[in-house]
């Protein structure tokens, strides 16, 4: 509709009183768009109501969150990562061994876990921090051997420049054992969440969502081990409980 009546980005963003590059995500489906946005829109581009039925459908049951965002692309249009997994080790970080233990043998489904890892290795890729819950690493998955070279493979990881991995140490009641999520930062500074459910995972840009994944990011990093002493720590578990 914008490209049909001639509009730039760029009008749209001076519209809307946002930057061209949030109107560009809101377009290609990487941003929610807000209601007030879509109205505007709406307006300037003659839609007749087109732009706030699909704001209302996308948006409908009471769901503030998109979750037809695609996730995996997310992931690897984000400049930060930061990760936080319950009871076992992140899927950006598991080994092959590791994944198809926890995946019951799904080799389709261990494929694309592995293929999302390949943002760790490209040359712009996000930095990335691993929270890593304690009790991941003591809990066994697959064999002793599995569970040795999964931790090795997370030292490992702690030794890249783009890698930071640090221990939530288990003791006591903290925010964090309410769910696993991942919080991502875009190129514009903008941020995702995406929230693991028992039902399914959840993408959120909600604010209050937001507000709330960084209230138990404070509190998690207030109980996380420095990188080094992480490092050793993982070690020292690898070498006791698992040789």
């Amino acid at each position: 509709m914008r490209e049909a009546k001639g509009a730039k980005q760029e009008t749209i963003a001076h519209l809307t009183n946002l930057s061209g590059a949030q109107v560009s995500r809101i377009e290609a489906g990487k941003r929610r768009a807000s209601r007030s946005f879509a109205e505007t829109v709406d307006n300037y581009l003659e839609a007749g109501g087109a732009l706030i039925s699909l704001w209302e459908d996308l948006n409908k049951d009471g769901h503030p969150v998109p979750i037809w965002f695609d996730w995996p692309q997310i992931e690897g249009d984000a400049v930060e990562l930061t990760c936080y997994q319950l009871c076992v080790i992140a899927g950006l970080a598991q080994t092959p061994a590791y994944a198809k233990a926890l995946l019951k043998g799904n080799e389709e489904a261990v494929a694309a876990r592995l293929e999302r890892q390949k943002i760790l290795d490209q040359e712009n890729g996000p930095i990335v921090t691993l929270l890593v819950d304690e009790q991941a690493l003591y809990r066994p998955v697959g064999t002793a051997e599995t569970m040795r070279e999964q931790l090795e493979h997370l030292i490992a990881l702690s030794e890249r420049s783009n890698v930071t991995v640090q221990v939530v140490i288990g003791s006591g009641e903290h925010q964090g054992n309410g769910s696993s999520f991942v919080l991502a930062t875009m190129a514009d500074m903008s941020r995702i969440a995406y929230i693991e459910t028992a039902i399914r995972g959840l993408t959120t840009d909600d604010p209050a969502d937001l507000a709330e994944v960084s209230r138990v990011l404070v509190d998690l990093r207030n109980r996380t081990l420095p990188g080094d002493m992480s490092r050793d720590f993982i070690r020292k578990v690898a070498e006791e409980r698992w040789t």
